[in-house]
């Protein structure tokens, strides 16, 4: 990811962070490893040295950082544990070029999340849009569930299939795709019309509130169809 002193990176990297993530990760054949990243303080034993060994037999690349250069990697010093995980992920998409770039002529539909919590639902979510065939699903990086292991789980493998686009805030992105052609729609438990009654000849973004108190007042007041 776009961490300190990196210039060159893949733009499909994601990282993951934490032991039981990683170890997880490592153990996946489905998933391509990258460069496994490690503090510096680390002690050997438990997890750590099962991680340690199924990085060697993947032949992954590894790094020994201090704590505060890790938790630039890992953005989360917290609850890193120490270890983050760089994994490729061909399906995670450019949000830029999605709200700067001519659409193509065929009509797209987009899921977005707001202020989903539960990252169960984000990866039950993503199974549902994988089933529906959606064109992709928005994440922000703000108000929603982070993208981790207990994501991945719920998702039964569809994390790693389904375009994800990720943005830094929601609200803000949904106006560049509006000046870009998109049409805003609301999803809402009360509304009058059914996802599959919507006829338009634009390209759709739904968007998904959270689990309580539905669509933020942010994107309500951005121009829509409930």
């Amino acid at each position: 990811m776009n961490y300190s002193g990196k210039t060159s990176l893949p733009r499909d990297l994601f990282t993951l962070y934490g032991r039981q993530p990683v170890l997880e990760a490592l153990q996946n054949p489905a998933i391509q490893p990258y460069k496994l990243h490690l503090a510096e303080s680390n002690r050997s034993g438990g997890s750590l040295d099962d991680i340690l060994k199924l990085a060697d037999n993947r032949q992954v690349p590894q790094a020994f950082h201090t704590r505060l250069a890790l938790s630039r990697i890992s953005r989360n010093g917290k609850q890193d544990q120490g270890v983050a995980l760089d994994i490729r992920m061909p399906n995670l998409q450019n949000i830029d070029k999605l709200c700067n770039e001519p659409l193509p002529s065929a009509r797209m539909r987009f899921l977005a999340l707001d202020q989903i919590t539960n990252p169960q639902n984000v990866g039950m979510i993503l199974r549902s849009a994988a089933a529906g065939g959606v064109d992709g699903v928005i994440i922000p990086k703000q108000g929603c569930a982070r993208l981790d292991s207990l994501v991945i789980k719920a998702s039964a493998g569809t994390f790693f299939r389904t375009p994800i686009y990720v943005c830094d805030n929601l609200p803000n992105t949904l106006k560049k795709l509006a000046s870009n052609g998109m049409q805003i729609c609301l999803m809402a438990a009360d509304a009058k019309q059914t996802l599959f009654a919507h006829q338009t000849n634009q390209s759709c973004i739904f968007v998904l509130g959270n689990e309580t108190d539905g669509v933020s007042k942010d994107i309500r007041t951005l121009p829509h169809t409930a």
